[in-house]
């Protein structure tokens, strides 16, 4: 008979881990308290933070671009221009990137993970601008260069006070030199891409656009950002989503050895640290040492037949596997 060749098996690859929202809020809570951190590093140095404020300004006034002092005069002769940019800039920035990610989350969950990675990784790395290059944003430089803090001009009308946008009695918490690069524009660039790309509605998609924008204009109007600021932001993102597929694939490969590394290295804890009075029959966990323990159905003291039960003098039997239980388990899986 002619033989007929059997079908290899079909190797489906791995499913991806599911995400849970209890495994991701403290990722990026780890991640935020970083960014909040990373951003009080540089505060005392306010000379360095100073020149470099003044460097911008230079380096601006070179390439011939002056956005920043119309925009904030303005805002500060409008009121109803200027107040709202102050609740822009001191609100929407905790406040529209969170929606997004949960937004992805909950209907996205196939893009969720790499739109995270960028997004962290920038931010990651724009801390390495605030400790790096500490930079007095322009509000805070002296009256002769022509610049008006408009969140200390419009403070009755917020929960701002007169440092940048943290309430009222809390700016010692912040750092009011951590302007360069702006991740305001940063996320909200972020924010953009992921409402144009997957957004799947024209208003969405417009939101997209118009996000990013206002928000450049909001930190130039309110004197919080250089111009050079902004360019960074975008210039970090654009960094972050290079370096997010080699994060992604350095994590995959951490968790892929970790499962790995802590069975074994709970063998050869257990290997070399067992208790001599322990058998290798599992009766009883490891450190216990008393008198006349359990033994395996067939060990010393045991009848004939009898269960490992009935042969415990009336231990109890609490179910747990054994350890050739769990090599046979491990094997099977």
């Amino acid at each position: 008979m002619p033989q007929t060749e059997t079908p290899a098996p079909r190797i489906e690859a791995a499913p991806r881990t599911r995400l849970r929202w209890w495994t991701e809020l403290p990722l990026i809570l780890l991640v935020y308290g970083c960014y909040t951190a990373g951003r009080l590093l540089a505060r005392g140095d306010v000379s360095g933070a100073v020149d470099h404020g003044l460097a911008i300004l230079r380096i601006e006034k070179a390439l011939h671009l002056n956005a920043e002092h119309p925009l904030n005069r303005l805002f500060t002769r409008e009121a109803w221009l200027g107040v709202p940019a102050d609740f822009w800039y001191g609100s929407l920035h905790y406040l529209v990137t969170p929606a997004i990610l949960v937004w992805l989350f909950r209907r996205r969950a196939a893009l969720y993970r790499a739109a995270r990675t960028w997004l962290m990784t920038s931010t990651l790395i724009g801390l390495i601008g605030f400790t790096m290059l500490p930079t007095c944003p322009p509000r805070l430089l002296s009256a002769g260069h022509g610049f008006v803090d408009t969140m200390a001009q419009y403070s009755s009308y917020g929960w701002w006070g007169s440092d940048a946008s943290a309430p009222r009695g809390m700016g010692g918490l912040t750092n009011q030199y951590a302007a360069m690069p702006s991740l305001h524009v940063g996320w909200a660039l972020w924010c953009g891409v992921m409402l144009w790309r997957h957004g799947g509605t024209r208003t969405a998609k417009a939101a997209g656009v118009a996000y990013p924008l206002l928000t450049t204009i909001v930190v130039m109007g309110t004197a919080n950002h250089y111009l050079l600021d902004a360019v960074a932001g975008v210039a970090v993102m654009g960094v972050g989503l290079l370096l997010a597929p080699f994060v992604t694939r350095a994590a995959n490969r951490f968790m892929a050895v970790l499962p790995a590394r802590v069975p074994a290295l709970v063998a050869e804890n257990s290997a070399g640290g067992g208790s001599p009075i322990v058998g290798g029959g599992c009766q009883t966990s490891a450190g216990e040492r008393i008198p006349r323990q359990r033994r395996g159905q067939d060990g010393a003291g045991a009848e004939p037949g009898a269960s490992p039960r009935e042969a415990g003098d009336g231990a109890p039997d609490w179910g747990l596997p054994c350890s050739s239980e769990v090599e046979s388990l491990g094997k099977a899986r």
